[in-house]
């Protein structure tokens, strides 16, 4: 499917210049400039579309790359003049008409059902949730039910329950809680699970609002639900130093339109209902310009007693820089620090991050993305606390066919720098470095 694409990209690059080719040579043998494009009858006597003003001495124009004339009563989009008509390969690419998508359920009296179907294949395992090589699976059949909350007349009240199965079940489980975790043994097979990732009641006044219950984390850019990430994979940042879910009430306050807090108290990383930890969760999000949006999250205290076989304290924060340096090119900054220790103070785990996406969208139905990472870890590989730095850039394309349908390819390189030699656990048998390439398909409904 790969080479097919690229075969057809490379038809589409030689068509467009066989077609410019033509065009200049019919201009040139009727004396005309190949410079200017010919968009109007004769009598239009002024630009379109901002290109120059066309010529009349040499009477209506016919196109030889489209074989048409071309006229001011089509307009620019049905011209081959001023590059946006038919004959360009970025003309080719602009044409992108997803349309709505498609649901299933819809909304009604402020309820709202959907979900999510993710299937994928990579070859080689890289992370927690890309973990079985070389198998075409099932990675998150997804269901939610929703009633949103609306506090523009007042008090109201909501909620929201998502339901998971799939590979990715068992890594979105209460596993922080080990066996004691509500849904930690909805397994099926080695490979398979069911998983209850959020259920919460929510409810709120003017601009502030309070969610109670089990509920995704605040903190970072990636997260586990595959509609809200960019790329196939996820990074080791992701994966290692930042938990997924919360059990408690965290409270939301909108400040002003460009300022939001948040603040709250949870059940410790990744538990269900009981007590296994006992922290704080807060952070802030402030639109500085119309272009950047800075965030700050953080989590401090118990993290649990289940994890890693013994109670980690400690404090984590991710800080992100989202940039829309244009209309089409998306930057995004983060970089993440943790620090725990073990019951007897000891330092447990211990990791600093910096993570840069850049995202260039070409239309509405294609773009293109880069990830580079490096992560810095110690304890987190290894009980022996030895320090490791891994390295992973990640390359790919985000293709929509239809308005519910995603299809992202992707290669990635992987590569670590481990300076005590005691491990090499990261990668599979333990390379120093790995490529691996991915695709998955995302159908919403």
């Amino acid at each position: 499917m790969k080479m097919n694409k690229l075969a057809l990209l490379a038809a589409l690059i030689a068509g467009s210049a066989s077609a410019n080719e033509g065009r200049h040579a019919y201009y040139e043998q009727n004396g005309l400039d190949p410079g200017v494009a010919k968009v109007g009858h004769c009598d239009c006597g002024e630009a379109v579309c901002g290109c120059e003003a066309p010529s009349c001495d040499g009477g209506c124009q016919v196109d030889p790359g489209c074989g048409s004339e071309v006229g001011c009563d089509g307009g620019c989009d049905s011209g081959c003049g001023c590059g946006t008509g038919a004959c360009g390969i970025f003309d080719k690419l602009g044409e992108c008409d997803l349309g709505d998508p498609w649901t299933l359920f819809g909304e009604h009296c402020g309820w709202s059902a959907g979900g999510w179907v993710q299937v994928g294949y990579h070859t080689a395992n890289n992370t927690l949730f890309n973990t079985f090589a070389d198998e075409v699976q099932l990675q998150q059949a997804w269901f939610y039910a929703e009633k949103a909350i609306d506090t523009s007349n007042g008090f109201d009240i909501g909620g929201r329950i998502d339901y998971l199965y799939g590979t990715d079940g068992p890594n979105t489980q209460a596993f922080g809680t080990g066996a004691r975790g509500w849904d930690n043994d909805f397994d099926n097979g080695a490979n398979y699970g069911h998983a209850i990732p959020q259920v919460y009641l929510e409810a709120g006044y003017g601009d502030l609002s309070v969610k109670v219950g089990h509920f995704y984390t605040i903190i970072g850019w990636e997260v586990v639900q595959a509609t809200g990430n960019f790329f196939y994979s996820h990074a080791y940042t992701f994966n290692n130093s930042e938990p997924f879910t919360h059990s408690g009430a965290l409270a939301t306050y909108s400040m002003s339109d460009d300022i939001t807090v948040w603040g709250g108290y949870v059940l410790g990383w990744d538990s269900g209902f009981d007590d296994n930890g006992d922290a704080v969760l807060g952070g802030i999000s402030a639109q500085i310009t119309d272009d950047i949006k800075l965030i700050y999250a953080g989590v401090g205290g118990r993290f649990g007693e289940a994890r890693f076989n013994g109670v980690e304290t400690g404090y984590m924060h991710s800080i992100v820089a989202d940039i829309a340096v244009s209309d089409n090119l998306q930057y995004v900054f983060q970089s993440d620090y943790l620090d725990t220790q073990d019951v007897t103070d000891n330092g447990f785990r211990n990791s600093f991050d910096v993570n840069q996406y850049l995202m260039y969208s070409l239309t509405d139905c294609l773009a293109l993305g880069g990830r580079f990472e490096w992560y810095d870890s110690e304890g987190v590989y290894s009980a022996f606390g030895d320090e490791i730095d891994v390295y992973a850039l990640t390359t790919g394309i985000n293709y929509r066919p239809h308005a519910n349908l995603v299809i992202r390819p992707e290669i990635r390189w992987d590569w670590v720098d481990d300076t005590t030699g005691l491990t090499r656990d990261v990668l599979e048998e333990g390379d120093d470095d790995q490529f691996t390439f991915g695709i998955d398909s995302v159908f919403t409904f």
